[in-house]
């Protein structure tokens, strides 16, 4: 009997390790990132996780918002801003161990599903933009808790964005449907693809990237970024985050979109230009002259470069580069980039943005690494 139970035993007692070994993931190794953290070494990294005070207001998001709009001028819908910032912070601090923020961001995610929060958005560019903006980490967040949800509550989520995450495949017949906006889209296509195990979606995502580097001038300029005018730089660096996540999504596939060339352009010929222009407007000047819907200001002479400075949130545009640093990192843009962060202090961590998913600073940073 002693023989027989002795084998029982220890099979029960690496079941747990089997089921961590499985659970589903969108972006990053949810499962893997978890044990990380609670590793002496990565304690700096547990702590960018948390350095966000637990300041969300649950009451103040009880009410789910029913759909997003178009707005009247230049902008997006801006009314479920404290939603994603709450998905953003909770999945972080959720990954870290912190059973609070588990539990709030559980609930969060339940009672918006049941309401069927932003169901009613109406299929147009504008509002569809708004919602491509925060399913990206509201799945990633998903991704973290849902498999310590009961099964009811976990497939009314999943319904719930996989109805959303589905209507992410609408085209509108314009350059929304081959700009940074899709590049968006089909991150999240890719995501949920990813989390939900369906790969014709995981596989919009790499003809997306593909076609990126297609569309790509030899020197690295995306032709429908680079015509924005005075925020021709500021939409290369949207674009180059989208394509990240791409990127860091087909790693955790086991495909590798870092390593992709098309007629001799890579992910890293992007990233170069984009640094090009960043330290010499000079480089991108010429096709910004054609100041195609610039933005706030006109003057494409003098590109703007906010996204370099952190932001309302404290969210930072550049937050991608924490997975690009981590996982890419011995080509010689990753080595511009890290003397990017250097020279405009965005180092200070931790990097937390919508178009990376959340906090990316938890999600991939190695601390003791090169950046």
């Amino acid at each position: 009997m002693t023989r027989l139970l002795y084998p029982i035993a220890m099979l029960l007692l690496l079941c747990p390790l089997a089921v961590a070994a499985v659970e589903p993931s969108a972006i990053f190794d949810v499962a893997a990132r978890r044990a990380e953290l609670q590793h002496p070494a990565f304690a700096p990294a547990r702590k960018a996780c948390m350095a966000e005070a637990y300041k969300i207001n649950i009451k103040k998001l009880a009410t789910p918002i029913p759909e997003l709009k178009k707005t009247k001028e230049y902008g997006t819908d801006q009314s479920a801003t404290d939603f994603s910032w709450a998905m953003m912070v909770l999945s972080g601090r959720a990954l870290a161990g912190d059973a609070a923020s588990e539990r709030d961001l559980s609930s969060l995610l339940i009672s918006w599903a049941k309401a069927k929060a932003f169901v009613r958005s109406k299929e147009d560019y504008d509002p569809y933009y708004a919602l491509k903006r925060l399913l990206l980490p509201t799945i990633a967040a998903y991704s973290v808790v849902g498999h310590n949800m009961n099964p009811a509550d976990s497939k009314i989520v999943h319904d719930w964005l996989d109805g959303l995450s589905r209507r992410m495949n609408a085209t509108f017949d314009g350059d929304v449907d081959h700009n940074n906006h899709r590049y968006l889209a089909d991150s999240v296509l890719m995501a949920w693809g990813q989390y939900s195990a369906d790969d014709a979606l995981y596989r919009k995502g790499i003809e997306r990237f593909q076609e990126a580097l297609e569309q790509a001038n030899p020197d690295g300029g995306l032709p429908l970024e680079t015509r924005r005018g005075a925020r021709a730089t500021w939409y290369m660096r949207q674009s180059l985050s989208s394509l990240t996540v791409m990127a860091e999504i087909a790693r955790l596939h086991g495909d590798d979109l870092y390593g992709e060339h098309e007629d001799g352009k890579s992910i890293d010929t992007i990233m170069d230009y984009f640094l090009s222009a960043v330290y010499n407007p000079l480089v991108i000047l010429p096709e910004a002259s054609a100041n195609y819907i610039p933005g706030p200001s006109d003057n494409y002479l003098v590109q703007e470069h906010g996204m370099l400075d952190r932001r309302s949130h404290q969210r930072h545009y550049m937050a991608f580069t924490e997975a690009y640093l981590r996982y890419h990192p011995e080509s010689f843009a990753a080595a511009r980039l890290r003397q990017l962060m250097d020279n405009r202090g965005f180092k200070e961590r931790p990097l937390i943005d919508e178009f990376s998913g959340g906090n990316a600073t938890c999600f991939w940073w190695k601390p003791g690494g090169k950046a």
